[in-house]
């Protein structure tokens, strides 16, 4: 998908209906395809049997209403003849003296196919089969209707170019078996879901739950669209149901038992769950199972609109979730990940004394609370965790002070070397003028600490656990053979953005006040390796986002970048919409343009960094995730990059 970025426009539309009054109800579904169709949307699902109604009971056996269906589809083939969006009703249809209940796929005045449903309930407030027939009846791949011959059958493919779509109704989801799954094996990126569900009492959280994990078994667009307010009350009521998932997530919802007709807009993105399926090489094990020579393949034209802004929310922060309770299960469960890799890594070693350099800085705060966590749980005396602070030439009381305090209130082993006297041997040794504070003069201070902490843990037989994380890994952020080494790194495929709250957690619900004060002081320190001189204040001059740019746009590049493969324009797209109000077009591709070179020129460190466990869903590890040649080059992207300064920046 290269068209808008790969996204397209789908919607769910609820109609109020009478029941048995087919010309009401197509002049209902006839007001709401056009709103969509002003609205840019390219294709609409309405409900089960909206034609006529779902609850006309002992009436679909009447051929007065079976005829009105048909008149009634006709009528409103003519009245949008004239329109590309594609639209999905629901109707019953007689077919070889069986009757079925289908779904009419029509576009631009004709009827491009038909779908069956499948398994017809009949049990509890359910007796379809009184009525229809099953779709694994049907012995005819055509139907005759309104004057057209169209494929007819449970196993259609509707597609248009790389997009394709299937289509199940209702009970056809519940069942182990479900047509969607036959459908997403063959091709299809997206389900349509005609139902006619009613509500009972925890059904709707159930179907929800259903959807979701259904659109993430499929890898699948799921677009699920059931009955409103207009059926009949006799015995059941209709809440109205618009639900549009995405691979196991809700990108839009309609509002229940709302007496309104609803119009639900969303856009899928293809390109995500292509991607997907192309990353995950067991989703098509199974698939030699599935007979495409049963499968018909229906083309049509995709509407063409032009996508400028997405009517779903862009969460600047990916790695971050948005509400309280998620950041804090989402902690816990990292926390627990981390404290179970190193206590492996000490059970599996015999080790029982840890060394780690504390800077008063997010990322080492952060390795040492795991410490502490996993020396607690297996049960070994905190003062065997050894925490150096290594003050140098741009160490700031603030970070220095800090360091100190929370070793103290942690209980760990303190230990202060200072490196100026070593990097002044150094110097001397090497020859160089001190006073030049260039890239040698703060390699200089990262490898002498680096030093200092191996031979440490050498002597008191301990492990060195790395403070890393994985924004500074994807841009090469750290020394090499200095802090980029470790014996075990806790934090490398964390990104920056996501420190920040797991030491805030640590502090808001694990801590003591004294230890508490200290770590929310870290979290609002500046982002620094403090390796030049302080400012003449005595505060932190070298700011690491000053010199390689916000963290928070890095983490949303190396998410998309890495997690779905994204091209640099569809995620300077994305990122627009994510942070607009906060930066503008020409600050995002400048750090942009630093995110790109900066990740393909240090992919060599990447190459031989240390163990360590993997988090979440990306990870730079070339043993757990990553796998990049050192010297790949990055000229494709960078042209890239310069027709989006082109397009975008005048």
């Amino acid at each position: 998908m290269t068209k808008n970025y790969g996204f397209i426009r789908v919607a769910t539309a609820i109609p109020n209906v009478k029941v048995a009054d087919c010309h009401y109800n197509i002049a209902r579904i006839k007001g709401l395809i056009e709103a969509a169709d002003k609205q840019d949307v390219q294709l609409i699902c309405f409900p089960e049997l909206c034609i006529t109604a779902y609850t006309c009971a002992d009436l679909f056996l009447q051929k007065r209403l079976l005829n009105a269906a048909e008149e009634s589809l006709s009528e409103l083939l003519e009245e949008t003849k004239k329109k590309d969006i594609l639209f999905i009703v629901g109707m019953p249809f007689i077919q070889s003296n069986r009757l079925y209940n289908i779904a009419v796929v029509c576009q631009a005045g004709k009827v491009l196919g038909a779908v069956p449903k499948m398994y017809i309930p009949n049990y509890n407030e359910f007796y379809e089969k009184r009525w229809f027939s099953s779709g694994k009846d049907n012995l005819e791949s055509e139907i005759s209707l309104c004057g057209q011959t169209a494929p007819f059958g449970s196993k259609i493919l509707f597609a248009s170019g790389e997009f394709r779509f299937g289509i199940e109704i209702c009970e056809d989801l519940w069942l182990p078996q479900a047509p969607s799954c036959q459908l997403a094996l063959a091709g299809a990126q997206v389900i349509f879901n005609l139902s006619a569900s009613d509500e009972v009492i925890g059904k709707n959280a159930y179907l929800k739950k259903m959807i979701a994990q259904q659109s993430a078994k499929c890898i699948a667009g799921y677009v699920y669209v059931s009955s409103g307010f207009g059926e009949s009350t006799t015995d059941l009521v209709f809440a109205g149901n618009g639900l549009i998932a995405e691979n196991g997530t809700y990108i839009a919802q309609s509002e229940r038992f709302k007496f309104e007709e609803q119009l639900i807009i969303g856009e899928i993105d293809i390109d995500k769950l292509d991607s997907d399926r192309l990353k995950s090489s067991a989703f098509y094990v199974g698939s030699t199972d599935v007979d495409m020579n049963k499968f018909q393949k229906v083309q049509f034209e995709l509407k063409e609109v032009k996508i400028d802004k997405l009517s779903r929310e862009i969460d600047p922060h990916p790695f971050v979730p948005s509400s309280d309770s998620e950041r804090k299960d989402r902690c816990n469960e990292i926390f627990s990940i981390q404290t179970s890799g190193l206590a492996t890594r000490l059970y599996h070693t015999g080790i029982k004394n840890a060394v780690i350099g504390i800077s008063g800085g997010l990322d080492s705060t952060l390795a040492l609370l795991v410490c502490v966590k996993t020396f607690d749980k297996l049960g070994i005396d905190r003062k065997n965790i050894h925490g150096i602070t290594m003050p140098g030439y741009g160490t700031t009381g603030r970070t220095y002070n800090n360091s100190l305090n929370m070793m103290k209130s942690l209980g760990i082993t303190m230990k202060e070397i200072s490196i100026k006297a070593a990097c002044d041997q150094h110097f001397k040794d090497i020859e160089h003028d001190p006073t030049v504070t260039d890239i040698t003069f703060e390699n200089t201070q990262a490898r002498e600490r680096t030093q200092i902490l191996m031979d440490y843990a050498n002597k008191v037989n301990g492990l060195v656990v790395g403070t890393g994380d994985l924004s500074e890994l994807a841009l090469g952020w750290a020394t090499y053979n200095g802090d980029h080494m470790s014996m075990y790194g806790v934090n490398t495929s964390i990104p920056k953005t996501l420190v920040k709250y797991l030491v805030k957690y640590a502090a808001e619900y694990e801590m003591d006040a004294a230890a508490r004060e200290t770590l929310l002081d870290v979290v609002d320190t500046p982002i620094s390796p403090e390796l030049l001189p302080a400012d003449k204040d005595g505060k932190i001059a070298q700011k690491t986002e000053d010199s390689v740019g916000p963290y928070e746009l890095h983490d949303f590049f190396i998410y998309y970048t890495l997690r779905f493969g994204y091209t640099p324009s569809k995620i300077f797209f994305l990122i627009c919409q994510a942070m607009e109000g906060r930066y503008d077009k020409e600050t995002i591709l400048k750090w942009m343009k630093t995110f790109y070179r900066r990740f393909f020129n240090q992919q060599f460190k990447r190459s031989c960094m240390p163990d360590g466990p993997k988090v979440g869903s990306v990870c730079l590890s070339p043993r757990g995730d990553w796998r990049m040649p050192s010297d790949a080059s990055y000229n494709e992207w960078k042209t890239e990059l310069d027709e989006i300064e082109k397009k975008h920046i005048k």
